[in-house]
Order: C-alpha cells, then structure tokens, then sequence
C-alpha cells in the first residue's frame, strides 16, 4: 500500500461481486446473458477491476453511461463488448467504431447526422433505445422508429444490433407501472421489421423478481455489488445479495477535552464531561458529508458518534476511551459484531445507496481483494 499517502482508504471485495454475478448467471433462464453495468467508475467500486471481475464470472456485455468510460475501459485492455447507454455525439461515431464500442441511437436526427458524417467501413453497432414510460431517453412512436430502421439498412456500416428500455419503477413493491411499461415495449417491439439479436429490459430489481421478463440479456447494475435496489424489494429478492464496498480510516490525533470544551466549525458540539476526541482524516471533500454530523462509526468494535461539523477533510469522532494513534476506524464495513451497511449511510442521508459508493471521491484510494489477498492498490480516478 506503498502507493497512497494517506489514512483514509475503500476496500472493494472484488470475490463478493464475482459470486453475485455467478449466482444470477445461474439465476436466469438458459440462454440469457449478464450485461454488467461498470458506469460511474463502476458505482465507485472500480471500473476495470470490477469489469474484469464480472467477466470472468461470467459477463458477456458492459454498459456505461458515457463514451468516455468506454473509451477509459479500453485503454484499461477491457476487450469485451461494451454498450454505451446515453448520449454520445454523431461526431464521434466513427472513434466508437474504432474501439468496438456500441452506441444507443434514440433519435432519427442523430442517426441521419450520423450518416452523413460517417462514411467508414469499420461496422457501428448500435443499440435502439425505446421510451416505455421513463420520460428520459428513447423513441416513443412507430413512425420514428422506422426511420431509424429505414436509415440503417440503407446504411452498409450500420448494425442494429440490440434494442432496449429502462424500467421506471422495477423497484417498487407495487408493479402497475412496471407491467404497463413491459406491455408497452412488447407493443413497440412490433414496430421492428424483425427483432435484432439482443433485447433486453430487465435491471436489477426487474430480473431478480422476474427473471422471465429479461428477454436474453439482463442489465446487472446496483445489486452486482451487493446492494439490493431499494429498501422495499430487499425482502423479496431470491437469494442474499453480498456488498462489496467498505470504508476504513485511522485515527491521526486524539486529545482530551474537558467540559464546556468545543469541536469544529461553529462550534456546534460541546463537551459535557470529560471526553477523549478522535481526528480521522475523512471529511466532505473525500465523499464524507457534512449531514452525516451525528452519525457514527466503528472504533474497536464500538460505535463512536461522529461530533461538531464535518470538515472538507477531517472529521472528529467521541471515543470510548484513549486510543492509540493508527487505531483502525470504519466508516462502511464489519468490526467485529457491529456492522455498519452502505444502506445505514444512505437511510441517514435520506437518498438512495447508489448514491453512496459513488459519491466517495478520487481521493479516496481503492484496493481490491481477490481470493481474500490484495490484488491491486489503484487511486479512483475513473479514466486514470
């Protein structure tokens, strides 16, 4: 770990995300391929480390957000196919056929811009996304879907190669709208002259409730990593999901306040007795928030509240008693019995866990585990 600097530290459970796309691989009806979703850095957790790692579980697709991650998974030595799921521009057509890397068309415009800039032999693949109800991204009538279709049969380079929607609700308990949007792309999917060789609409909280609605492919995002798609659907998922993400610090200084005595800014926390302070070198600038103020954190086994304001690199802890400098502190993880889940962080933040794992910045280091050893001591940032 000679390669960072600091006390403050992610570690990725990289043999937690290898069993949960082997267990849905062996979850989903024959025939049906894993899309692992690594966008974002891979939720925080590491792009190419985790893209490896769902591949070699048994992965046959990658999906990101943006051409750029794409093109970060390329220069990475990530040869699978992968799938950019937004926007990209016609401009950049002919780099995306260059790397192999398949891009979503949702509109006709961008398709006859497309055309008419790109004039290359190297195949584009492509993938039409269907607005079913999401109200983001997607053609939403026949008549524009066939003009799309029209304009890649006249084109020799351009290969339809998928066609997809994204679910609204898939993580609710109640699934109204989730059956009125997979209705509704059943409808649209007549639209095609003929069906391409992938479709596919189900994420996590849909193909691990309805396997069955996955088509031949399932886009694996948020419970790749251990984390189930929301509060209300953890019940219901098949099988336990294992969370891969865990945050750890050290304390750096430890000082005794007496009563009356006040951390941080503001000087919102006051010492009531005597107590013993902690500074762990985490704060809001590492993904550490300012509203987590009162949460708490695992300190030999015990949990510690965090006191007076969060800075943007520090924070301060009450101890049990005097610790050591260099005590091992997590913030996201196991001490002993205790446990504290990305899911704690979010209910206190009152959002969402994907939140969480992707808002821990670059300057918090990542080092994987593989096998329960260290694999691979890596900074975050997503295209270095």
């Amino acid at each position: 770990m000679d390669n960072f600097h600091r006390d403050t530290w992610a570690e990725i459970d990289l043999d937690a995300i290898y069993d949960n796309v082997a267990n849905l691989r062996r979850f989903l009806p024959d025939g049906t391929q894993v899309m692992a979703v690594v966008k974002a850095n891979a939720y925080g957790h590491g792009d190419a480390q985790v893209a490896t790692t769902a591949l070699e579980a048994g992965a046959s697709y990658l999906a990101v957000a943006i051409l750029d991650e794409a093109l970060a998974l390329r220069q990475k030595g990530i040869n699978a196919p992968i799938l950019v799921l937004g926007a990209s521009r016609p401009a950049d057509v002919e780099l995306a056929a260059r790397h192999r890397i398949t891009l979503t068309v949702f509109r006709a415009d961008w398709l006859e811009e497309a055309a008419s800039i790109y004039n290359g032999s190297i195949p584009v693949h492509l993938h039409l996304k269907m607005d079913t109800g999401m109200g983001r991204l997607g053609v939403k009538d026949e008549e524009e879907t066939k003009r799309i279709t029209t304009l890649i049969d006249r084109h020799p380079s351009f290969i339809l190669e998928g066609v997809y929607t994204h679910f609204a609700t898939a993580d609710e308990v109640n699934t109204d709208y989730l059956s009125y949007q997979y209705r509704r792309f059943l409808h649209m999917l007549e639209w095609l002259p003929s069906r391409p060789p992938i479709v596919h609409c189900a994420n996590s909280a849909t193909v691990l409730r309805f396997p069955e609605r996955a088509f031949n492919m399932a886009r694996f995002g948020i419970s790749m990593y251990g984390l189930a798609p929301s509060p209300s659907i953890k019940p219901l998922l098949p099988y336990e999901l294992k969370e891969a993400f865990s945050l750890h610090s050290r304390l750096v200084h430890v000082k005794r306040l007496q009563p009356g005595e006040k951390v941080s800014y503001g000087a919102t926390y006051t010492a009531q007795e005597e107590e013993w302070i902690g500074t762990l070198p985490i704060g809001y600038a590492d993904g550490w928030l300012r509203r987590l103020q009162h949460f708490h954190v695992l300190v030999n086994g015990q949990k510690a509240p965090i006191v007076g304001r969060i800075c943007m690199d520090q924070c301060m802890i009450r101890l049990p008693e005097p610790l050591p400098i260099g005590t091992k502190v997590t913030l996201i993880g196991r001490q002993g019995d205790e446990f504290i889940s990305v899911d704690d962080v979010a209910r206190y933040l009152e959002t969402i866990n994907y939140e969480v794992p992707c808002t821990i910045s670059y300057r918090v280091p990542r080092i994987f585990f593989r096998n329960k050893r260290i694999m691979e001591v890596r900074n975050a940032v997503c295209h270095g």
